[in-house]
This record gives structure tokens, C-alpha cells and sequence, in this order.
């Protein structure tokens, strides 16, 4: 059986980059209009604006029994917003807790999460909901032919497109989304400032944004804290739209104890995280003036946490400036007013252009309104002129409805009546033929053409609309109104103590093993070689300096590192592996470490004879490579640093020869970096082949003795026999004597 060809006629072709491309725009534009990015008039994302749709077709007003949530979720899903059910519902939760909303939209009973963890809601088959009284804003209006209405997803019903929503619930409760290409970050606010705001605008549409700000005076948090932002930082983003501010945790000192108590925290900062933050510098022996920190927060005291100082002499501002700088007490905002305007397209706009759009939105609306009643007033009044004419003829109406076949056409001939006048005589009941009815028909008629002349005002009337607007909008702000949660209080950018003020300043000495183990012991009388080490292990270095200074270290290939010296282990211990917190290059070993202030000198060398002097600052680094610092010789060694300490300052070095040369430091140059001069005068070749190398080198005031051990044998040089071995910069100096030339250190003598 032969293969059948394969026929694509009539099939599409085409590029598949040109398909990607439309693709990947097409479900951009999906992510920008219909999931991420709130629409102006509502400020609602579409599965927002569902749920709230299909809670109030289930009756779920603020009037009415909650029910479970999994029943609004199911219509949700299954009627309006084909997705996860975790997602619609979690969006539910979303606009249903208080401490994220500021106006919350749903009203829960359940656990519907807390500050501490907004996600620990419990599922939905547990929790029950209805709409709040805000809610009202939102739907009121939307069976009076305010807005458009579109097919669900499977054109088996009708949705809105849109809310007709009474207030800018963009701006009161802000949002945030990620969509392809942008974003949204909305602040909360005011309702009763922002309507205040409404109003001046519709006042003076002129009005800048400077002047709309003395109505909004900045972000209203659900959870309260202090706005510290300068003003000119939130006029900054009020006029461009994009910008920041910052939030700060507000506290107050208990009279009884002196201790301080939190009372409310930033938007969207965790309680148990903020103690986290805290414990973990006090382990790290960052806040010693912080005794204790505890959780005291109930139903009562939503928010008290509450920060034990160790005394009473603890300066609290500094304690708190500091923690408002390394934890979240503070927390900085984004601010990026992007949203769907009302042609349809996304856009950053500033706080006049966005309430003005909504403003126009909502005369939209009314207008719509208006007409939508008009039109029912007049399609009223059509009818009852209609049954006044029946009931003015009655005889001769009841005569044509008993004798004819067809009366519907006959009455529409004889009284030249339309379809709908002749279909309503034709249902009236009996009852309501009644002299009586013929007053109330009048009553209502008059009623109502007084109402269709103001409709008719209203509408005809641009000034008399937005009075209309204007006088809703101030009812609205009096009921769902509420005061300013959000202090607003321009305050200094805090200051994080610096970390050489909390720490105790006590001498330490900083010890280095062969393996590279660092540890740290309190004072400068410890012996570092008597210490245990782990086998295979011994001592290479020590340096002896404050806890608040910056340990200094030189691997083999000249590169330098630094690390606090409060941070590192106790000598109680064996010590830490430096290469858990610094990353030399590989095959590295750590050759010697340098402790004291900045500004002091210490000398660096290799066992070629090369070194320079360097001040200790310029070995500080904050990366964990460190920097390169000395340049190194092919096969030779770096020794451990040594100190220079004052200008008269001699350096001794001796070699593997037994040869000891003494020098002024002063003859040695300070470089920054680089391999340095020549100390010692070692030939090239000899270093190279490493048949002549030092063996250590140290420093010494003119007064010192020099110890000179080999092996277990030491010999004191006084100043006297120093002369001896006095010489200049890359000479050889002399040689010691016979029994002490195979020399393992030098060291200063007492």
C-alpha cells in the first residue's frame, strides 16, 4: 500500500517569528486589559468586578445573611471568569481584609487571614461572605442603564463591562499588578480628602495639582503608621505619577515600665516578621541596648509590640531612628499611578488627570442615569395618556373589547392609540376601572411631568448636571466618609547606628592558623601559640588590636579582605574557616592578618625581598574577592604584614642563610598597591629558583631587643648588638652566629 501524500492546500502559512510575534502581543495586551491593570472608572480588575457582580446577583448586600464563599466562587468561575478557583478566591479574601483595603469591599466571617500573614486564610468551604455597605457605591446604580453590559465567556449571559461606581474607588483603595511590559502601584487614600479633592476640581477645572493636594494630603494606610515622605516627594509623584514614599511604624513609651510599645506598622509589614528582624540583631550582638522583644497584640490592641530597653539611660529616638532604618518599622512605597483610561489604553497619569477622567466618567454616568429614568418617564407617561383616554371612553372601549374579533386594531384606529397604549387598556384589570383610578392616573401624570421637565433640566443644563455630580459626590463622602488613619509627618530619613557605636570597644587579638581558621580572643596578653588547633593544624599569625576596628587579611596571591573584628569567632574555640565568608581564587591559602585604624602603616612583603609600606585603609574592602593589593613574584611567598608605628620605626629581615639586615621603615616607599622595592638584596635568580629566600621580617622601635629563635633556642639581640646588622635598603646585612642561622622566627623581645 502506497504512502498518501500529504495535502496542506488551503492551510495558512506563515513565519513563525511572525506568528510569535502576534502571539506574544496578543497575550500582552490579554495580561495589560483584562488581569493586571485596573480600569479608571472602578478601579476593579476584571475577576474583582465579577465577584462583586455575582455576589449581588446572589442577593449578598449588606442587608442579607452571608453565605459561603465557595458559592460565590463557584458562580464566578463557572458564569463570568473561567480560571483557578485559588485565584478567584484569594482575590476575594483580597478586598475582604481590612488591614489591605482600606474600604473593604467584602465582609467576611471566618479566618480571613491576618496582618502577620495575609495568606493563612482558611478555604472557602469554611468561610462565608457578603457585600459590604461600601459595596453600594460600587453597584447602586447598575440596573439604571449606567453602563454597557457584554457576553460572558460563553455568551450564555450578560456582564458589566464596567461598574457605575459613586466614588473613585482607584484612588481610595489603590492596587498593584504585574502585566507584560508594566506596572500599577495605586496608594490608598482618603475617601472624605479625595471627595473633597472631586469637588474643588469640578469647582475649577484649572486647578493645579499643588492646589488638589490641600484636600489630599498624601496616602491613607489601612493600618495607620506616619507618611514621612517630604511634601515635595509626594507632590513629585502626585504631578508625574511615578515616585515613592515612605511609611513609618508610629510608638509611644509606657509611663509605668519605660518601655517601648509599637502601635501600628507600615501598609503590609508583618508583626512576627518585624520581631524576626529585631532578635536576629540582637543575636548578632547588634542592639545591646534592646533587653527583650515581645508580641502583646489582641483583639483590644491590634497592633503592640512591645521593645524592652536594657536601661533607662537608653537613648530612645537613636534606638528607634536605627531601627527604622534596618527594619521594617519603615518601609519605602512605589507609586506608579497606571490604569486603563477610558478609551481603553493603558496610562501613567498624574493625580489632576486622574481624578478628572474619573470625573468625566462619572458625569458619563449620570448623564446616562438621567436619560435611563427619562426615558422610562416618558415611556410612563405615553401609557397613561393612553389609559386616560380609555377611561374618558369607556364605554366605547368596553363596547369594542365585547363586540370585536380583533379589538386591538380597533382601538388603535378609533382612539389613535400605538401598540403599547393598546396592549396596556387591553391588560387592564376590572378593578381598576373604578372612578378612582381616573384621579391617581392624573396624580401620577402630574407627578411625572414634573420630573421628565427637571430630567429634561438636568440634562439640558452642563452647570446643573455637575451640581448634580457634585451634590452626590458630598452625600456619598457623608456616609461612607471616615477620618485620616495616616498621620502625615514630614520627619528626617533615619539614621542606622553605626556599628562600631553598638559594639563594646575592648582590646582583642586576632589569630590565624596555617589552615586558614580565624578566631578572635579578648585582650593582648594571650599567648596565640599555646591555643588548641585542630590536628594539622598551627598558628601562622596573630595581630593585636580594638573589637571595633576591621580585621585585615593577605592571602597568597596579594589580594586583601576585611572583616569587623566583633563578628569573628571566640578562641574558646578552634575557629572558622575564613573561606566560608570570603571567597579567595582558587588554590589560594591565607598567608598573615593586620589589625588597627585606618590611617596606621603596616608593611607588606614577599620572601623574593620585594615590599612596600601601605596605610591599612587602603586594604579594606567590602567584597567577599577582596582586592588585589600586592603584586606577587612568580614562586614567591607572602609573609604575614607587620606594623610601622612611628617614623623612627626599623625593620629586621633575615633570610634562610641566617643573613639578618636592619633598615629604617622610612627607607621603604608607601605605595597603594603594586610589588614594592627592594628590602633585601636577594638576586632574581636565586628567588626564582627559591635558593635564597626570607625567612621573616618584622618591625621594632630603636630601644627594642630582637628575639631570634631557631627551633626552640632563642637569642637576644640588644639595640647595641643591632648595630652590628644595620645597613641600607637591598643590601645583605651580616650574618648572625654559627649556632643561629637556621632561624624559624623573629619577634621583638621584652
Amino acid at each position: 500500500m502506497k504512502d498518501q501524500e500529504l495535502n496542506f492546500e488551503g492551510v495558512e502559512r506563515q513565519p513563525l517569528k511572525v506568528f510569535t510575534e502576534k502571539a506574544y502581543l496578543d497575550y500582552s495586551m490579554y495580561v495589560i486589559l483584562d488581569r493586571a491593570l485596573p480600569a479608571l472608572g472602578d478601579g476593579l480588575k476584571p475577576v474583582q468586578r465579577r465577584i462583586i457582580y455575582a455576589m449581588s446577583e446572589l442577593s449578598l448586600s449588606a442587608a442579607n445573611k452571608h453565605k459561603k464563599s465557595a458559592r460565590t466562587v463557584g458562580d464566578v468561575i463557572g458564569k463570568f471568569h473561567p480560571h483557578g478557583d485559588s485565584a478567584c478566591y484569594e482575590a476575594m479574601v483580597h478586598m475582604a481584609q481590612p488591614f489591605t483595603y482600606r474600604y473593604p469591599i467584602v465582609d467576611g466571617q471566618g479566618n480571613w487571614g491576618s496582618t502577620d500573614d495575609p495568606k493563612s486564610f482558611a478555604a472557602m468551604r469554611y468561610t462565608e461572605a457578603r457585600l459590604t455597605r461600601y459595596a453600594e457605591v460600587l453597584l447602586e446604580e447598575i440596573d439604571a442603564g449606567t453602563v454597557d453590559f457584554g457576553p460572558n465567556f460563553d455568551g450564555t449571559l450578560e456582564e458589566p463591562l464596567i461598574l457605575p461606581a459613586r466614588l473613585p474607588n482607584l484612588v481610595l483603595n489603590g492596587t498593584s499588578g504585574i502585566a507584560v511590559g508594566m506596572a500599577t502601584d495605586i496608594p490608598p487614600h482618603n475617601l472624605r480628602e479625595v471627595a473633597a479633592a472631586c469637588i474643588h476640581l469640578l469647582d475649577d477645572p484649572d486647578a493645579t495639582t499643588k492646589q488638589l493636594m490641600k484636600h489630599v494630603k498624601g496616602p491613607d494606610l489601612p493600618t495607620g503608621a506616619e507618611i514621612v515622605s517630604p511634601r515635595a516627594e509626594l507632590l513629585a509623584f502626585y504631578e508625574s505619577g511615578v515616585g515613592s514614599y515612605r511609611a513609618r511604624a508610629t510608638y509611644e513609651i509606657d509611663d509605668d515600665t519605660g518601655n517601648i510599645v509599637v502601635t501600628t506598622l507600615p501598609h503590609q509589614v508583618s508583626g512576627s516578621k518585624l520581631q524576626e528582624q529585631i532578635a536576629a540583631q540582637m543575636r548578632e550582638k547588634k542592639l545591646p541596648m534592646v533587653d527583650d522583644i515581645r508580641d502583646e497584640s489582641d483583639h483590644e490592641n491590634p497592633t503592640r509590640i512591645v521593645i524592652v530597653p536594657r536601661s533607662n539611660r537608653v537613648d530612645v529616638p537613636q534606638l528607634m531612628a536605627h531601627l527604622f532604618a534596618t527594619t521594617d518599622l519603615e518601609r519605602s512605597y512605589r507609586v506608579n499611578l497606571n490604569v486603563i483610561g477610558l478609551d481603553g489604553r493603558p496610562k501613567v497619569m498624574g493625580l489632576k488627570e486622574l481624578l478628572q477622567q474619573w470625573l468625566d466618567f462619572r458625569t458619563a454616568t449620570v448623564r446616562r442615569r438621567l436619560a435611563h429614568r427619562l426615558e422610562k418617564v416618558a415611556r410612563r407617561l405615553h401609557l397613561l395618556d393612553g389609559l386616560l383616554i380609555a377611561y374618558l371612553n369607556l364605554d366605547e372601549v368596553i363596547r369594542i373589547i365585547r363586540r370585536e374579533d380583533e379589538p386591538k386594531p380597533k382601538l388603535i384606529a378609533r382612539f389613535n392609540l400605538s401598540e403599547e397604549q393598546a396592549e396596556m387598556i387591553l391588560e387592564t384589570k376590572l378593578r381598576h376601572l373604578a372612578k378612582l383610578e381616573e384621579m391617581k392616573i392624573r396624580e401620577e401624570q402630574k407627578e411625572l411631568t414634573e420630573e421628565k421637565a427637571h430630567l429634561e433640566g438636568l440634562l439640558n443644563s452642563k452647570a446643573k448636571l455637575l451640581k448634580l455630580v457634585r451634590t452626590e459626590i458630598e452625600a456619598d463622602a457623608r456616609e461612607y466618609g471616615d477620618e485620616r488613619r495616616s498621620a502625615i509627618v514630614e520627619r528626617e530619613q533615619a539614621q542606622a547606628i553605626e556599628e562600631t557605636e553598638l559594639v563594646a570597644n575592648e582590646p582583642v587579638t586576632v589569630v590565624l592558623s596555617t589552615g586558614g581558621f580565624i578566631r578572635a580572643a579578648k585582650g593582648h596578653d594571650i599567648d596565640p601559640r599555646t591555643l588548641s588547633y585542630k590536628t594539622g593544624d598551627a598558628f601562622l599569625a596573630a595581630a593585636r588590636g580594638r573589637s571595633t576596628q576591621q580585621a585585615v587579611f593577605i592571602d597568597s596571591t596579594g589580594r586583601c579582605y576585611s572583616l569587623p573584628a566583633h563578628t569573628l569567632p571566640s578562641a574558646r574555640g578552634q575557629g572558622e574557616p575564613l573561606s566560608g565568608r570570603l571567597d579567595p581564587p582558587d588554590g589560594a591559602k591565607f598567608r598573615g592578618v593586620a589589625i588597627g585604624e585606618p590611617d596606621e602603616l603596616w608593611l607588606l612583603t614577599t620572601d623574593a625581598g620585594y615590599g612596600f609600606t601601605v596605610k591599612l585603609g587602603e586594604l579594606h574592602s567590602r567584597q567577599r574577592a577582596g582586592k588585589s593589593i600586592l603584586r606577587v613574584t612568580d614562586n614567591a611567598l607572602v609573609l604575614p604584614p607587620v606594623p610601622v608605628p612611628t617614623a623612627d620605626t626599623l625593620v629586621a629581615m633575615v633570610n634562610d642563610e641566617g643573613r639578618l639586615l636592619v633598615i629604617p621603615a622610612a627607607e621603604v616607599p608607601e605605595l597603594p598597591k603594586g610589588k614594592g622595592n627592594k628590602l633585601f638584596g636577594i638576586a632574581t635568580k636565586k628567588a626564582l629558583a627559591r635558593e635564597e629566600v626570607l625567612v621573616a621580617v618584622t618591625t621594632l622601635a630603636p630601644t627594642d631587643k630582637l628575639v631570634v629563635w631557631c627551633g626552640e633556642r632563642p637569642m637576644t639581640l640588644t639595640p647595641t648588638d643591632l648595630k652590628d646588622y644595620r645597613g641600607a635598603r637591598a643590601q645583605r646585612g651580616a650574618v648572625l652566629s654559627r649556632n643561629y642561622r637556621k632561624v624559624d622566627r623573629i619577634e621583638v623581645g621584652a
